[in-house]
């Protein structure tokens, strides 16, 4: 199916006393639009829209520029600003203002703002601005990952089949896994470590998704893979080669997958037996890897946490792990921000990014992800309609019930509200849509009422009824024979005459 998306980035540029440049066509305020296409397909067009609203700060903005530095100025505009998902405000301050490092001319910060240093006229600003709402909004590459599906193979870049699909819910499992329960106690505080760490992060992400996040601890579950014993370091190394056939066997000890609905994230936290340990990781060229962990795409990621050796050969055993969650939680929650997209991306020159605090993520970052996701929603539902449509051609006797049809109007509507959304630049608005819609079409892709005609074919009928039928039929058909050769008979003798 084709679609033509059009994505509208609210966009506020607001002017600092001495930073207006010389060469504005008109007066402050004003407004102006620009549009770029976003190649995706022939079927499919994407184009972008940044309306841009050119002012001067208020009393208020002012005041809060008066701040000592950009993290202070950030977190005192937060309150004065739109605080409509999607939108994006640039603050332009004096090129000689100490509000921003030396060297730095564009500060983003933790919301939907960023501090930018006058320089050079309207023309270099319009530069900077396209720069930021690539970083802080979308680029051309996270929408044609969101739309993989369409995308021709080779016109993807390598990160776009990481990431993981969009889903109205994820389950985190994380794992403990013991291989030598003998020689090492391990113990590990997860429910707090979730708590201090990862909730916060999950907070921030139910708006895109419901997550329920579970852990366990697996005793004897060992690596696919032997690691092979380096002498000149004396420890056990696991090349980037063998590490996708880590995997598998761990994964059949892991059991949450299959009886789950949503997609699931694994992350493991190995502690390797004794006579493998210590155990380290080596990329490609042969270094060893800093975090010792490695991530695996849509699936999760495994970290190696090495326990040290005792001081005392007598020392009875097993030893006592406390393992240190700070240190493991830092990996994993770095692996939860590969795995939906969320690495940081090479940053234009002169860019410094304000840290997300303790909540994982910015606002912009999660305004990115629901731009993606969106695009995405809408792109499945309209497969998943397509599908439904060529499948329902193809069975000539079926029967489609109110309530299916119903949930493929509904399922149509919300797509194009989305689409109309998205176009006005309501991302959270065209969110919520979209996921209605994705809700609407899989139950009635999935309903039970089609799904038995699915595998119900006609040559399946005829192999079904025919052995039920035939054993009726042959003594039908024999009475029959015997009724037509009675009435020839009939026909041919003559009437006897009195």
């Amino acid at each position: 199916a084709s679609a033509q998306f059009q994505l509208a980035v609210p966009i506020a540029v607001v002017f600092a006393p001495g930073s207006v440049p010389g060469d504005l066509p008109r007066p402050l305020p004003f407004r102006d639009v620009q549009e770029m296409e976003i190649s995706v397909n022939l079927r499919t067009t994407v184009t972008s829209r940044y309306e841009t609203v050119y002012r001067s700060t208020t009393a208020q903005e002012e005041a809060a520029l008066e701040a000592a530095t950009a993290g202070e100025a950030d977190a005192a505009l937060h309150p004065l600003q739109d605080a409509l998902l999607g939108s994006l405000t640039m603050y332009v301050v004096p090129e000689t203002s100490s509000l921003l490092p030396q060297g730095i001319s564009v500060y983003v910060g933790k919301h939907r703002s960023a501090l930018v240093r006058a320089e050079g006229g309207l023309a270099a600003l319009r530069i900077r601005l396209q720069e930021l709402a690539q970083v802080m909004s979308f680029t051309a590459s996270s929408i044609t990952a969101a739309l993989s599906d369409r995308v021709p193979d080779g016109q993807l870049g390598p990160d776009a089949r990481r990431h993981l699909k969009s889903s109205l819910g994820y389950e985190i499992t994380f794992s403990l896994l013991n291989p030598d329960p003998k020689s090492h106690a391990v113990e590990w505080d997860i429910e707090d470590a979730v708590n201090r760490y990862v909730q916060p992060v999950l907070d921030k992400l139910s708006l895109v998704a419901n997550f329920s996040v579970d852990s366990q601890i697996l005793y004897y579950a060992v690596l696919g893979v032997t690691p092979r014993f380096d002498k000149e370091s004396s420890s056990f190394l696991l090349s980037a080669h063998s590490l996708p056939h880590v995997i598998n066997p761990v994964e059949a000890r892991l059991g949450s997958s299959a009886a789950s609905l949503y997609p699931v994230l694994n992350f493991l936290l190995y502690v390797p037996e004794r006579s493998h340990s210590p155990l380290y990781i080596q990329d490609k060229d042969g270094a060893p890897v800093s975090t010792n962990a490695f991530h695996s795409p849509r699936w999760g990621g495994i970290m190696v946490y090495n326990v040290e050796a005792p001081a005392s050969p007598q020392a009875s055993l097993p030893l006592r792990v406390d393992v240190d969650m700070v240190r493991v939680m830092e990996v994993f929650l770095a692996q939860l921000r590969l795995l939906f997209g969320l690495s940081r991306e090479e940053l234009p020159p002169k860019f410094l990014l304000e840290s997300p605090g303790n909540e994982g993520l910015t606002d912009w970052e999660l305004d990115r992800l629901l731009w993606a996701h969106t695009v995405e929603n809408i792109a499945t539902v309209s497969t998943t309609l397509t599908s439904l449509a060529q499948l329902l051609d193809k069975i000539g006797n079926i029967v489609i019930k109110d309530d299916v049809a119903s949930e493929v109007y509904r399922a149509v509507a919300a797509a194009q509200n989305a689409m109309a959304e998205l176009a006005a630049g309501h991302l959270h608005l065209a969110f919520q849509a979209s996921k209605e819609a994705v809700t609407s079409s899989e139950r009635a892709f999935f309903d039970p009422s089609l799904l038995h005609l699915l595998y119900f074919p006609d040559d399946q009928k005829f192999a079904i009824y025919i052995p039920l039928f035939l054993p009726m039929a042959v003594p039908i058909l024999l009475s029959l024979a015997k009724i037509v050769r009675e009435a020839r008979q009939r026909k041919k003798e003559p009437t006897k005459m009195d």
